[in-house]
């Protein structure tokens, strides 16, 4: 085994707001049946990569549930690797919640060294996207780098959100900065990373002793590694990859697996992606209900008159007669009821619409304004939900309605989380 994958899976996720107020943003359910983190560790195993550490740390309940032993991803081994999950833990030596990405990896190197391990692949836990990273690693070696970094071309107006580099013609890394507020280019950081463990470790001893460091791969070791004059080269990455770090990520994501044809096909038997999958009833499709363009998963019911337009319906979710979910993302056990209308949102888990309610609203074209309503969280029968609305997790109708007596809830109102529950 000369590679051992880390996958950093501690975010809080907070840009997602309600979606990662009760789970950390690697655990978000996305596209019907699958986590976040589903693509990352079904990467590795199409890759050939079957020694995994998954650190994690935020909120980690629903994640460790998910991944558990690894066996749906074949990862459920010893002697040849296997899935292991680690969390912040106090030893000897004072540790704490992780600083950064770098010190995640520093407060664990004890595990991630190994007999025989000469490179540390490093992987966010909460992307979307599928590679071959062997093709990755061959390449790495190849130009005999110290370090690896995976970039792709984003939108100039998107950039000050990532990692930005200049590159040579050779590949070569000659500029970095973290997330600049006036990007000077477009070639941004996938936080994919492959380093030489040796040089890696030197690097991360050197960070942890400085007290104005943020312990961040992104903001510290690349740029260190810069400065030293070390051998970094850039990976080219020409497929589908998206960050899903705000709710209108989120929702466009789930909108391109609805394009003719996906922007990432999920069909796509030569390179599965495996996850963790309840046992459901299949689907029911009453007589009259019409689906357009849309994803629906095992459980759901489509009851008769309802129409269901360019969405994405996850286990479980029940969409009651004539009611209308149009261009929305809805969660596990949501529940639908009759002549609710649904547009442009986000309904998390266990959510109830009711009776007569609308949520959300088809805005002008460029104006997302996605609605978005917590965990276990219900919208009482006959309330207007505007635009870009968020409601939190775990209020139920009388405190909705005590908040809103009119029944309207104005564009882009918030309604307070209740996380002390």
């Amino acid at each position: 085994m000369r590679t051992r994958t880390v996958i950093l899976a501690g975010g809080e996720g907070s840009r997602l707001g309600v979606l990662t107020a009760k789970r950390a943003k690697p655990a978000v359910p996305f596209a019907g049946k699958y986590r976040i983190i589903d693509f990352a560790l079904s990467n590795c195993v199409n890759s050939g990569l079957f020694d995994v550490l998954v650190l994690t740390q935020y909120r980690p309940h629903s994640l460790n549930e998910h991944i558990g032993l690894g066996r749906p991803w074949d990862l459920d081994r010893s002697f040849t690797g296997g899935v292991r999950l680690l969390q912040p833990f106090q030893g000897r030596q004072d540790t704490d919640w992780y600083a950064g990405t770098a010190d995640a990896v520093t407060q664990n190197i004890n595990f991630i060294r190994g007999d025989g391990v000469r490179n540390i692949l490093i992987l966010s836990g909460d992307h979307i996207y599928e590679m071959d990273y062997d093709m990755l690693i061959k390449y790495h070696e190849g130009q005999g780098a110290d370090a690896t970094v995976c970039v792709i071309r984003v939108p100039r107006d998107e950039a000050s959100r990532y990692g930005i580099m200049a590159v040579d013609e050779h590949n070569r890394i000659i500029d970095f900065v973290e997330k600049p507020p006036d990007p000077p280019g477009d070639l941004a950081n996938m936080g994919v990373y492959v380093f030489r463990l040796d040089v890696l470790e030197n690097l991360l001893r050197e960070d942890a002793a400085r007290t104005d460091s943020r312990h961040d791969f992104g903001y510290n070791i690349i740029p260190r590694m810069m400065e030293l004059g070390m051998k970094v080269m850039a990976f080219p990455f020409g497929g589908y990859w998206i960050d899903v770090g705000t709710i209108d990520a989120y929702w466009e994501a789930h909108m391109d697996l609805l394009d003719l044809p996906p922007s990432l096909d999920l069909n796509d038997r030569s390179w599965i992606i495996h996850t963790r999958s309840e046992e459901r009833p299949p689907v029911r499709i009453d007589r009259g209900a019409i689906i357009e363009d849309s994803m629906i998963t095992d459980g759901s019911i489509i009851c008769a008159g309802a129409r269901v337009v360019r969405s994405v319906l996850s286990p479980g979710v029940f969409v009651g007669p004539n009611a209308v979910v149009r261009e929305s993302v809805i969660l596990t056990d949501s529940y639908i009821e009759r002549d609710a209308v649904i547009e442009r949102a986000v309904i998390d888990k266990g959510a109830v619409v009711g009776q007569g309610a609308r949520v959300g609203q088809v805005t002008a074209l460029g104006d997302l304004a996605i609605t978005c309503i917590g965990k276990n969280s219900t919208v009482p029968p006959g309330f207007v939900v505007g635009e870009g609305c968020v409601l939190g997790v775990d209020l139920r109708a009388d405190e909705v309605t005590a908040q809103y007596p009119g029944g309207v809830i104005p564009a882009n109102s918030h309604i307070i989380y209740r996380l002390a529950r």
